[in-house]
């Protein structure tokens, strides 16, 4: 049986993802791997098959999508030549983590198409969204990587084909401790940005993960770092709770390990907006942007806020199963 994983490479958490759903997928047949999209720096240590420009945003530098960047990397007529000469006859399975060139190759030659994706869970009416709901958004998430049917994953179990997050190994292993830090990681920000409003807050030292830096550095009581996978794990094992983005991993990987949470979702990205509507009915603190009291709002988080309990259990090796015979029925 011939299998093709799609993933889209926006962002980390596709990549990551993939990591650990591969090995499982390897189980069932002979696997065939696509990536599209350049702006991640987490990699996929298996062949990859198919390379295509593909399909996504680009981040800026304070706190949301770059769409100047975005238009500019935009390739209409290399994305329609990539979806209609797409081999996609050749497989008998084709699963995709929101990967726009595979899905509509499918949808075109009318052949069944399994989403493995956190975007997928937009197709639930019961998925948590902020109180301004963004239709036009909604309507491109429905036909951005169109798909015949679904195993989503949310922060919680919204309906009954959502499923909890797929937690790293890496992660899972971790034996988390309390060491007093806080980690950073929000890479639509410069740590320029960044480094006046945490110096406010002394009584802590934040351990900050950048996108806009190639070095090392430290100015008072913070630390700021490159992003580096094994860096950032072993400050996120260690700390006392996570200030991030409103992705989906990251929050996730904090609440299983125990840790507290503060979530600023990027400007312009209605799917971190979504992603912190949730959050914030499971009692996590968010702030939409960083006025001029948002040293004293990290302040009571850091001395008031608790850890958010979940039970995200493995899942994984059910999950990826249970596409692939979903694929095969609806041959």
């Amino acid at each position: 049986m011939k299998i093709l994983f799609a993933v889209q490479a926006t962002g980390n958490g596709h990549l990551s993802r993939a990591r650990e759903v591969i090995p499982y997928m390897q189980q069932h047949g002979e696997l065939d791997i696509m990536v599209s999209g350049s702006d991640a720096e987490v990699s996929v240590p298996y062949p990859i098959k198919y390379s295509k420009h593909g399909l996504g945003f680009t981040f800026g530098n304070k706190g949301g999508v770059n769409y100047w960047s975005t238009l500019k990397k935009l390739k209409p007529l290399r994305l329609l030549r990539d979806i209609r000469s797409f081999p996609i006859e050749k497989y008998d399975v084709v699963i995709n983590d929101y990967e726009a060139i595979t899905a509509w190759a499918c949808k075109l030659k009318n052949k069944p198409c399994i989403a493995l994706s956190h975007q997928s869970s937009f197709k639930s009416k019961l998925m948590p969204r902020p109180e301004k709901k963004d239709f036009g958004v909604e309507f491109l998430f429905k036909y951005y990587a169109p798909f015949t049917e679904a195993v989503a994953l949310h922060f919680s179990n919204y309906d009954n084909f959502v499923y909890t997050p797929i937690i790293r190994s890496e992660i899972r292993k971790l034996d988390p401790v309390d060491k007093g830090h806080c980690t950073v990681y929000l890479p639509a920000y410069h740590d320029k940005l960044l480094l006046p409003i945490l110096k406010q807050v002394r009584d802590v030292e934040w351990h900050v993960f950048t996108k806009h830096s190639k070095h090392p550095y430290r100015s008072g009581n913070v630390k700021v770092r490159p992003i580096n996978n094994e860096d950032y794990i072993q400050s996120l094992a260690t700390c006392n709770g996570l200030v991030s983005g409103g992705g989906f991993e990251g929050p996730a990987e904090a609440m299983y390990l125990g840790k507290k949470l503060f979530v600023i979702p990027q400007k312009g990205q209605y799917e971190q907006q979504c992603n912190a509507a949730a959050l914030n009915l499971m009692g996590v603190p968010v702030v939409h942007q960083m006025g001029p009291d948002f040293a004293d709002l990290l302040f009571q988080w850091l001395h008031h806020t608790q850890a958010v309990p979940v039970n995200y259990p493995d899942q994984t090796e059910m999950l990826v199963a249970k596409v692939v015979q979903m694929a095969l029925d609806g041959k």
